[in-house]
């Protein structure tokens, strides 16, 4: 390790020591300035060293979004140590599991979670809680610690943390995240969306989850400041886009989603001036969905960006395109190369789906003792895959088909079903849909959609298959129409397929 290497405590020390007075987080009614920060971050960092956790050992951390968050990250950072985010709604079983895989050494936990590790705790060397119900007092923990910042040596190419996948497919995964492609994509998110000194922004994605802690943390990074949105509640982040006169906000498609349904046209009940960008991730921002964000925040810039927990950024629609070409995730990002392959590893021409390879110095290293799933995920040119299908136009824009698992084989045809959601989507009385492939004894597959009404309005089924007949080719048609009050998701607002596809085969007669 020669010369200087990037960090991600970096911008909080320089901040705390170039505007130590100036208010870097807000969460609720207590205002963190940079000064406070970087000093009580280096007081954990310090006090969780002399503890004995070494440099490159690991300590986990389950809370949902509150101030700590930063805090912890930025002293960890400090201290070399990579934190291991916890999903707040994991169970105990896959706390176990993910506790044990990345062998952390510790944990610090908010009390009103403390079930979700009950009986998992013996064995860690340092258990930390908020309110002090569970091992130690976090905040008499930090005030023991040395106000001396620990300047621990940390390669740029050190995981920062280890980000477990939410596990759709099988067991979650462990992705090595490391400081210099947490610190590029925060510079990147700077220069696109808007971060940097005196910018504000607030954290409404979960912070435990790649992105929503990427975007939030970027805010102090630069320079900016972060509300803290503890919990999701579309009034209460219209409320704080009023009070903290944010500029940016990161939302997920399903944000946008309980948004409308909660105020049809926010941009006339409240002051949303200072608003100048919006940018959506984590999954499609369906065509019609979009139309209304721009319609219902006039004069907003909106970004469609395109990534993964492994890949981070890896393309953007800039606002200048957010319409006409709405539905496509637009050109490569900074720093990203793009390749399109069919099965035989063969690059696609235009309008060819193919499956999509990105090779940035934002990438993963790979995944946590994992040898089998990051070779399974890299090609021999250092690209790397999370299994979506994509077509590139002949001016480069970049659209994504759908996930390779999700597409539907039917009869021997394959079927992608985010085409179909497209138009389902855009039939008036519908508020969200999911396509699915389900068991068929002739087909192997045959085309069944989910669909979720607005609110007072009701959703007649042979209106919107005759909608949908006008619109794709009839071998796209479902076949099966279920009308249900709300599709599963994760955290970070993807939908669950697998999960609507294994309740569908477990009712009698459907498997």
């Amino acid at each position: 390790m020669t010369g200087v290497q990037l960090n991600m405590a970096a911008g909080i020390r320089e901040f705390g020591r170039a505007t130590p007075r100036r208010v870097a987080v807000v969460d609720g009614d207590r205002e963190v300035t940079f000064g406070a920060l970087h000093q009580r971050s280096s007081q954990l960092a310090s006090a969780t060293l002399d503890r004995g956790l070494a440099p490159g050992e690991r300590i986990a951390v389950l809370s949902n979004n509150r101030y700590e968050y930063f805090e912890i990250s930025a002293a960890m950072a400090k201290a070399g140590i990579p934190t291991v985010p916890l999903n707040p709604k994991n169970n105990v079983t896959d706390n176990a599991y993910i506790l044990a895989h990345s062998a952390a050494q510790g944990i610090i936990v908010a009390d009103d979670l403390a079930d979700r590790v009950d009986g998992l705790l013996d064995g860690l060397r340092l258990v930390l809680s908020f309110d002090g119900g569970v091992g130690e007092h976090y905040g008499t923990f930090l005030d023991g610690g040395r106000a001396v910042d620990p300047q621990v040596p940390v390669d740029e190419l050190d995981p920062f943390c280890v980000t477990y996948t939410s596990g759709t497919t099988g067991r979650p995964k462990g992705v090595l995240l490391t400081h210099r492609g947490r610190v590029l994509t925060a510079f990147g998110v700077g220069l696109d969306y808007g971060l940097g000194p005196n910018r504000s922004t607030i954290a409404v994605a979960p912070m435990y989850h790649g992105a929503g802690f990427e975007f939030a943390y970027a805010a102090p990074m630069l320079g900016g400041s972060c509300t803290v949105l503890p919990t999701w509640d579309p009034e209460r982040l219209l409320d704080l886009m009023v009070s903290s006169r944010a500029e940016t906000v990161f939302l997920v498609p399903t944000h946008a989603q309980h948004i409308r349904r909660f105020c049809p046209e926010p941009a006339a009940r409240y002051d949303l001036s200072a608003l100048k960008t919006l940018y959506f991730n984590a999954a499609a921002l369906p065509v019609a969905l979009k139309e209304w964000v721009i319609e219902a925040f006039p004069g907003v810039e909106v970004h469609e960006l395109y990534g993964s927990t492994e890949c981070s950024i890896v393309t953007n629609l800039r606002p200048e395109f957010a319409l006409d070409r709405a539905g496509s995730v637009g050109h490569p990002w900074f720093w990203n190369e793009v390749r399109l392959v069919d099965e035989d590893g063969v690059q696609v021409g235009p309008g060819e789906p193919g499956e999509l390879y990105a090779r940035s110095p934002l990438l993963l290293t790979g995944y946590l003792n994992d040898e089998e799933a990051t070779r399974a995920g890299y090609d021999a040119d250092g690209f790397f895959s999370v299994g979506d299908i994509a077509v590139r136009d002949e001016e480069g824009f970049i659209s994504i088909v759908d996930r390779k698992k999700d597409m539907i084989i039917a009869g021997g045809v394959n079927i992608f079903p985010r085409e179909i959601e497209e138009v389902i989507a855009r039939h008036g009385p519908v508020d969200e849909v999911a396509v699915v492939g389900v068991p068929d004894e002739v087909y192997g597959e045959r085309i069944a959609a989910f669909v979720v009404s607005r609110p007072g309005q009701q959703i007649d089924v042979s209106t919107l298959d005759g909608y949908v007949r006008e619109h794709v080719a009839r071998y796209k048609v479902p076949r099966e129409w279920h009308v249900v009050d709300q599709l599963p998701r994760n955290p970070s607002g993807k939908i669950l397929k697998r999960t609507i596809r294994d309740e569908y085969v477990s009712q009698p007669g459907k498997g």
